[in-house]
C-alpha cells in the first residue's frame, strides 16, 4: 500500500496516532466552585484535555468537596506559597499542561506566569474593560452594572498576565440587563453565560 493512502486513510478515521497528546488541566478556584464543577463534567467526554488537579487557597472552599464526585485530586495552599513557587512545583510535579482560573481570587505571580506563559485562562462576569480590576468579583460586580444602569453584562474569558483583568480577551457573550433585575438576577444569568460557554472555550484553546 503507497504512503498517500496510507495516509489518506490515517486522515478519513482521524488516527490517534497523528492526533494530538490529550492535555493535562488544572483548575485553581477560591470559592463555591460552580464553574468548576461544569468544566469537570465537560471533559469527562473530551479527548483533548483532562481535568488532573483542583487547588485552593481556601481549606473550607467548597471547590474541594466537588472534585470528589470527579475523583480529581485536590490540594491547598497560602498566599505565600503561591508567591514562592510551591504551587507551581505541584502543578509540574503532576506535568500540568494548562490551567484554569475559576473564581479564583488571589493574583498570579511571575514564577506561575513564566512556567505557564499563554496557558492560564480566566473568566470574568463582566465585559472587560468594564468592571475588571482588583476587588472585582461575584456580586461586586453585579452591583457596579445595576448602578451603572447597563442594559447588558456578560462574561468575558481572557489569558491571564501580571495584571488583574488585563490578559488578551479570547471570547465574550453578553446578555441583556433588565431596569427590575437585581444585582443577584444578573448574576443567575451571568452564571448561565459561565456554563454554557467557559468549558467550551478551554477546550478550543488546547
Amino acid at each position: 500500500m503507497s504512503f498517500w493512502r496510507v495516509w489518506a486513510i490515517c486522515l478519513f478515521l482521524r488516527c490517534k496516532s497523528y492526533s494530538s497528546p490529550v492535555k493535562k488541566i488544572a483548575i485553581l478556584a477560591s470559592g463555591s466552585g460552580s464553574n468548576a464543577e461544569e468544566i469537570m463534567k465537560y471533559f469527562q467526554n473530551s479527548q483533548k484535555g483532562n481535568i488532573v488537579l483542583i487547588g485552593s487557597n481556601k481549606k473550607e472552599a467548597f471547590v474541594l468537596e466537588r472534585a470528589k464526585k470527579f475523583d480529581v485530586p485536590t490540594f491547598t495552599f497560602d498566599k505565600s506559597q503561591l508567591e514562592e513557587g510551591q504551587v507551581t512545583k505541584k502543578l509540574k510535579e503532576a506535568e500540568v499542561d494548562f490551567v484554569v482560573l475559576a473564581g479564583f481570587l488571589l493574583k498570579i505571580p511571575d514564577n506561575l506566569l513564566q512556567a505557564y506563559p499563554n496557558h492560564i485562562v480566566n473568566i470574568h462576569p463582566a465585559l472587560l474593560p468594564n468592571y475588571g480590576g482588583k476587588g472585582m468579583y461575584g456580586i461586586k460586580v453585579h452591583q457596579a452594572v445595576k448602578d451603572a444602569g447597563d442594559k447588558e453584562t456578560g462574561i468575558t474569558i481572557h489569558l491571564v498576565n501580571e495584571n488583574y483583568d488585563e490578559g488578551k480577551i479570547i471570547f465574550q457573550a453578553a446578555v441583556p440587563v433588565n431596569l427590575e433585575d437585581s444585582p443577584e438576577d444578573i448574576a443567575k444569568k451571568v452564571h448561565q453565560l459561565e456554563y454554557k460557554y467557559f468549558p467550551n472555550v478551554i477546550e478550543s484553546l488546547l
